[in-house]
């Protein structure tokens, strides 16, 4: 664990650092804490051994004492499922190494970059789709900013930055500083998104600093938070989206569904409703990457369909989130829907539709001997 105390002639940590190093890093201590039963710390210990257990205590404070079967818990216990072999699930799963276009920074949609700000994270989400990303190698952090600013100088088509990782926010505010104020060079840059789980699970994260940043980046902000169960949503993270929302950020969030966590109607309808309390608007329900180690969460596509007709005949359609899947190599998110003639988000619509067609006809030339 790492030490929550300043070192002699350092400067004193803050409120979000203490709590960041006073995280739960060993299973024996987070079973303990929460009561549950000692025959799950030796399968947690086995799983964490391929990717370790980090939980801040402010997260565990709202799981439910001795149910190994918490939402929350679910996501952040290591689970000897982990470590069976899965077919399908692969340690790359949604093309990242394939799209990297400078040391740090990927390139796959049109108009946007992400730049991979470093590997740390408040939490570790068992389901994370970059789990085995290579970060020494891929971090924007390691290699310096300047390779990234280069890259995106060079593409005037980028209009929009996104900040991710790992999560930007385990960035400090002087880091943060010096990134954008390197991206307001870049004159074609219009929207700045950062992704980040730290406003749900580390909401001391949002602190004056922080938001001072914040209200001095010129560009659009939008924040993707990422909650996955209404239990996540307390009173600090409500109070933490006001303050984002304060400084000019549009707040938006991402959800994975997630076997056993939130793959029932009602729960997820309790999350567009708890989030949009907290000003924030439902963006995406994500279909599980297909990571090595995750296919425990897994849940079938014509199961999420189901459940995404249930919560629309539920919801008003702004706190419907679009249902969707990230295939390697698409040029947007991929539309899960039914029927196999409208799945794309993108142009890329039209030219699926017309494969379609050609093979149609194909199909009755031959039933007609043509």
């Amino acid at each position: 664990m790492i030490a929550a105390t300043s070192l002699p002639g350092q400067p004193q940590a803050l409120d979000w650092q203490r709590a960041l190093a006073d995280a739960i890093a060993d299973p024996a201590e987070l079973c303990a804490v929460l009561g549950l039963d000692p025959a799950l710390v030796e399968p947690a210990f086995a799983a964490a051994r391929e990717f370790p257990l980090r939980v801040p205590r402010g997260y565990v404070a709202r799981m439910r004492h001795g149910d190994p079967r918490d939402p929350l818990l679910l996501q952040v216990l290591p689970a000897a499922a982990e470590l069976a072999a899965a077919a399908d699930f692969t340690g790359d799963p949604v093309g990242d190494l394939d799209s990297s276009a400078a040391p740090g920074l990927l390139h796959k949609y049109e108009g946007r970059a992400l730049v991979v700000t470093t590997g740390a994270c408040a939490v570790h989400c068992r389901y994370c789709f970059r789990r085995h990303f290579p970060y020494a190698e891929q971090s924007a952090l390691r290699q310096g900013w300047q390779p990234v600013i280069a890259r995106l100088q060079a593409d005037p088509s980028i209009h929009e930055v996104i900040l991710s990782g790992g999560d930007p926010l385990s960035l400090s505010d002087r880091r943060l500083t010096q990134l954008t104020d390197e991206l307001q060079a870049v004159r074609h840059v219009r929207r700045l998104r950062i992704h980040t789980r730290y406003p749900v699970v580390l909401p001391e994260r949002v602190d004056a600093g922080l938001l001072k940043w914040l209200a001095r980046v010129p560009l659009q902000k939008v924040v993707v938070i990422h909650a996955n169960h209404a239990n996540e949503i307390d009173e600090q993270v409500r109070r933490a989206c006001s303050d984002l929302i304060a400084v000019g950020a549009t707040l938006l969030n991402q959800s994975v569904l997630l076997a056993g966590v939130n793959d029932s109607a009602v729960t997820l309808a309790t999350l567009s409703e708890s989030l949009f309390a907290a000003r924030v608007l439902p963006y995406y329900l994500h279909l599980l990457d297909k990571v090595q180690g995750a296919a425990h969460f897994d849940v079938d596509e014509r199961r999420a369909l189901q459940l995404h007709r249930e919560l629309t005949a539920r919801l008003p359609g702004y706190l419907v989130p679009r249902l969707v899947r990230e295939i390697a190599g698409e040029p947007a998110k991929t539309a899960v829907v039914a029927g196999r003639k409208s799945r794309l988000l993108s142009g890329a619509v039209e030219e699926a539709s017309a494969a379609f067609d050609r093979i149609d006809r194909l199909d009755l030339r031959e039933r007609s001997g043509e």
